[in-house]
């Protein structure tokens, strides 16, 4: 089986969240994008909330997990404004919500607002559908090292699932020392995922050897096309 770096294609595809976040991206780009999810059999497809319900429908017979965002891209609307995004989302069949902590609490140091602006999600998520899970985006080009420590004890206290580093409508994206930093943090309690930025083959494999379970990536078809090319049986 070719493998590159020592990894299978299935173990690549395996860890990538396809993803189309733009605001401007036209019904055709989020058709392509769908068609290249069910094509490369990713992880998960990450859309934005207004394409949730269509995505579910097309999905629906194929094993891509289907996710979205919420209080996206700054993490600044209301606790109230999270629930009802999420409840929405997975009632119309979402099954991985990442939402934006509140960038604005964490910077002041409210950190048990924060915490509870998670939980709140967290619950939501449950109990419209049990095996829904949440991951919270960090935002982590905001912070030192002990601020990223601190917002990942935070998410694992609220109960999430996973953490995640950005939006990737920030300054900067994932870099290989927060994803060991966080990857610390949480131990293998909760998935770890890298978005922002990631754009190769090897950037995907760094960040999965620093203890990335999931990556967000928009480029998936240049990325399994590099694999091809690469690859060595």
């Amino acid at each position: 089986m070719p493998t590159y770096r020592g990894y299978t294609q299935e173990q690549i595809v395996s860890l990538i969240d396809h993803t189309l976040l733009k605001p401007e991206a036209t019904r055709a780009d989020l058709d392509a994008c769908i068609k290249t999810a069910i094509e490369a059999e990713v992880k998960a497809m990450c859309i934005r909330p207004m394409d949730v319900a269509y995505s579910a429908k097309a999905l629906a017979n194929s094993s891509v997990l289907l996710c979205t965002v919420i209080g996206f891209p700054h993490g600044t609307v209301t606790t109230n404004t999270k629930v009802q995004e999420t409840i929405e989302a997975v009632r119309n069949g979402a099954l991985e919500v990442d939402m934006v902590m509140n960038l604005g609490l964490f910077a002041s140091g409210d950190y048990e607002a924060v915490q509870e602006d998670i939980a709140a999600v967290v619950r939501a998520t449950k109990e419209t559908n049990p095996k829904a899970e949440v991951k919270v985006i960090l935002e982590t080009c905001l912070w030192s090292e002990e601020q990223i420590i601190k917002a990942c004890e935070l998410c694992e206290a609220a109960g999430a699932d996973f953490v995640k580093t950005s939006t990737g409508f920030a300054a900067s994206g994932a870099t290989v020392e927060a994803i060991r930093t966080m990857r610390s943090t949480v131990g293998d309690r909760l998935g770890v995922k890298a978005s922002g930025g990631i754009r190769t083959l090897d950037a995907l494999i760094d960040m999965a050897e620093a203890g990335a379970s999931r990556v967000g990536a928009s480029g998936t078809i240049a990325i399994l096309k590099e694999f091809s090319e690469k690859a060595t049986h």
